[in-house]
């Protein structure tokens, strides 16, 4: 790809429809990328076998073109790039860097001085005694993966990064989060491999996305560096909350901008809206 003062990118899951906590996230997205002069792209993170529909994948293109946010060159499918990311896995298997792992999340969860990392969607703490020895032979992938191969964090190590939304950011590894999965027994790649493979290949310069990602951005830091890929900047936006002080998930049908647009609102009032809440996060000045 030919290199970019600013390239970003929107990154929908169509498991359900898109809210008004996507709508403000990729707003600024959207923003940060028009105001810095540069491109923004539109992935399509459908790797989810089970939970993935055509319908939802139409849906929020729709609805992004309802919010007038527009978006450079073809639509990037997860789906179609499984070659890169198992090119990866392999990379990352010839660095000794991953290993095979049975345990199930419940042994896992259950497993004494194991808490829970973050929010409801993030890993568990995976304990130091379930690793194998570095020593230990590795054996090879196989064409067909049967079983969770998981990423070894340096431990003790300090990871940083300055975070245009959010501030300063700092973790430990093996201590706020520990070894994570890059491919799942279900012969799928992981969140986590998809999106540093995805952001190398494509030249994506900054990553705009929610709050609750912040944990996540550790463990990707670590893939770029085993990679040999630069890591691109982030920009973590807070989240929107409903009424309860939860973060907005697709069951919130109310909140969802299908339902919104159904009740006549008004997409120039909405993004408003958004720039009141949000008036330092609108321009790129990194």
């Amino acid at each position: 790809m030919p290199s970019l003062a600013y390239r970003g990118r929107l990154a929908p899951s169509p498991t359900g429809w898109l809210h008004l906590g996507h709508a403000r996230t990729f707003w600024v997205a959207h923003l940060r990328a028009r105001g810095a002069g540069g491109e923004l792209r539109l992935r399509n993170d459908d790797l989810d076998r089970d939970r993935c529909r055509p319908e939802f994948v139409a849906a929020m293109q729709e609805d992004l073109r309802w919010l007038g946010l527009d978006w450079d060159g073809p639509v990037i499918t997860q789906s179609e790039r499984r070659h890169r990311y198992r090119a990866a896995l392999e990379q990352l298997h010839a660095a000794g860097a991953i290993y095979p792992c049975t345990r199930s999340r419940r042994d896992v969860l259950e497993a004494a001085g194991a808490p829970h990392e973050g929010g409801v969607e993030d890993e568990p703490l995976y304990p130091p005694e379930f690793r194998p020895a570095p020593s230990s032979p590795l054996p090879p992938l196989g064409d067909i993966i049967s079983v969770n191969w998981r990423f070894r964090v340096p431990d003790g190590e300090n990871i940083v990064f300055a975070d245009a939304g959010s501030g300063s950011q700092s973790a430990v590894a093996g201590r706020d989060f520990g070894d994570f999965v890059v491919w799942r027994r279900d012969d799928t790649p992981s969140y986590q491999l998809a999106t540093v493979v995805d952001d190398a290949d494509f030249g994506i310069t900054e990553v705009v996305r929610g709050a609750d990602l912040i944990r996540s951005t550790f463990r990707q830091l670590l893939l770029h560096r085993t990679l040999g890929s630069p890591a691109p900047r982030h920009c973590h936006v807070p989240l929107l909350l409903d009424d309860a002080g939860r973060r907005l998930a697709k069951r919130h049908d109310a909140l969802a901008l299908r339902t919104l647009r159904a009740r006549g609102l008004d997409p120039e009032s909405l993004l408003a809206e958004f720039a009141r809440q949000l008036p330092d996060l609108t321009l790129c000045r990194s």
